[in-house]
């Protein structure tokens, strides 16, 4: 089930804690993908937060919001790029997207594998698809005060799994949100800390979220094109019978 898009707009724009969410989830996004000079990009679910950096340099922009979630104006202050579609049937072109930022949409779709064959149709070859999921080893997962709390959180197994099996094939990953998912003013004030031991321990501390970048594949045909059979291919080379003489 999707949370409403107002508490999600709330959540990462007016409480502290989703705004520090949203800093530390943007700077991972930025590592995987430092510029979309002239590119598509593309956010599903609620992305928004972390598409802004893209917003000058890109061809395009689009943020597509599933109907269950609701859509919001954005950005602020220039033309809209938000658009409110079905869950697994987007208002784009087949094989026109450079990137597609998933967040908040897979683990909350109730057709998550139709959802990833969408997410395919959509991508361009070369293109890569960044996936970003409660990490079900975390803390966040176990909260109900963020919209990381909702939904099916993924291990990283799980998500590269069902990503195989639609076609795709993951490349890199990460964890981050290391911070306890709290207001409480220590947290908020120790955060920094945390983030810094996380990335220096994270076979021992889990992060809060995690983000599996991926490509899509693309199988080669079975058919070598070749409908003819050739039964004699090297009667070319054979000497040819002499001349009778007349």
């Amino acid at each position: 089930m999707h949370l409403d898009v107002q508490d999600l707009r709330n959540f990462y724009y007016r409480r502290p804690l989703g705004r520090a969410a949203q800093k530390i989830v943007r700077a991972e996004v930025l590592n995987f993908w430092p510029e979309a000079k002239g590119q598509t990009v593309c956010g599903f679910g609620f992305a928004v937060p972390f598409l802004r950096p893209y917003l000058s340099d890109a061809r395009r922009v689009v943020a597509c919001m599933p109907a269950p979630q609701g859509v919001i104006r954005w950005p602020q202050q220039m033309p809209n790029v938000s658009v409110l579609c079905e869950e697994t049937r987007w208002p784009l072109e087949t094989g026109h997207v450079d990137k597609l930022l998933v967040v908040h949409g897979l683990e909350t779709s109730e057709q998550p594998g139709a959802l990833m064959q969408e997410c395919w149709r959509v991508l361009g070859p070369g293109g890569t698809a960044l996936f970003i999921v409660a990490n079900r080893a975390g803390l966040w997962s176990r909260s109900d005060r963020t919209p990381f709390g909702f939904g099916r959180p993924y291990s990283q197994s799980q998500l590269e799994s069902q990503l195989r099996e639609h076609g795709f094939l993951p490349e890199r990953h990460t964890t981050t949100l290391f911070q306890p998912p709290s207001e409480r003013r220590f947290w908020r004030k120790t955060a920094g800390m945390w983030e810094g031991l996380g990335g220096r321990l994270s076979m021992v501390l889990a992060g809060g979220v995690l983000m599996v970048l991926a490509s899509k594949r693309v199988h080669a045909p079975t058919s070598t094109g070749l409908r003819a059979t050739v039964r004699k291919p090297l009667e070319v080379l054979k000497p040819k019978p002499e001349a009778k003489p007349v």
